[in-house]
């Protein structure tokens, strides 16, 4: 059986020393608990062990554990929004952090009645199977974004493959990390660029080792639904 307490625990520990090896303050990584393949009861367990963060990449399963759980926690949707959905969601998001188009963020801007914190995500490795804009593109992109009033860039996400090659992985979260520098160094109003959501079950120690201020836990925090 999970013990979501003790795991919360155990992953604190290991971003704390990852923080002490580049000299980081372990309050500036917020952890989010990746809840997808868990139950309703699970998620509030994890709550109860003191994560605030929930994180969803399905509109139907942020919707029903939204229902049960709501203002327990800040809701971050974290996989690819289809723009006929923004409107379901807009409303008790607290981050997005898969803005990758202009068709997506001309439709939050739309729907939202505030300003929206979103996390414009790279596909830094290049992989078909991942969404995000290639890296070269990010910086327009992010420009450009200044006219959509409810839209605010909080940061870049990215995810990296799944290689037991850590030089690459840490190769990927450094890219990302040099252009989220890149636009912050604008200062541009719309676009702060602070955060980095980069970093998962199997990679977050690296990736706060290179910056990530934002890490998505999924099986060594909450497990899955039926461990």
């Amino acid at each position: 059986m999970v013990n979501v307490e003790d795991n919360f625990k155990a992953i604190q520990h290991k971003i704390q020393e990852a923080c002490q090896r580049v000299n980081r303050i372990q309050d500036e990584v917020t952890i989010i608990a990746v809840t997808k393949y868990v139950s309703i009861e699970r998620a509030q367990q994890a709550i109860a062990a003191g994560v605030h963060n929930l994180g969803e990449n399905r509109l139907e399963g942020f919707l029903t554990k939204f229902e049960s759980i709501a203002n327990q926690a800040n809701w971050h949707f974290i996989g690819t929004l289809q723009s006929r959905k923004v409107k379901d969601l807009i409303d008790n998001v607290s981050y997005i952090h898969s803005l990758d188009r202009k068709s997506l963020a001309k439709e939050i801007n739309k729907r939202a009645n505030r300003k929206v914190p979103c996390f414009v995500q790279v596909n830094v490795s290049g992989e078909d199977s991942k969404h995000g804009l290639p890296p070269e593109e990010v910086v327009s992109f992010v420009e450009n974004l200044s006219s959509y009033a409810n839209i605010e860039v909080v940061g870049l996400m990215t995810m990296a493959p799944h290689s037991e090659d850590q030089s690459y992985v840490r190769a990927i979260f450094s890219e990302l990390r040099n252009v989220k520098e890149e636009i912050e160094a604008k200062k541009w109003g719309h676009a702060p660029c602070h955060y980095l959501s980069m970093g998962m079950s199997n990679d977050f120690e690296i990736a706060i080792e290179e910056g990530a201020t934002h890490i998505r836990i999924g099986s060594k925090l909450v497990g899955h639904e039926y461990d």
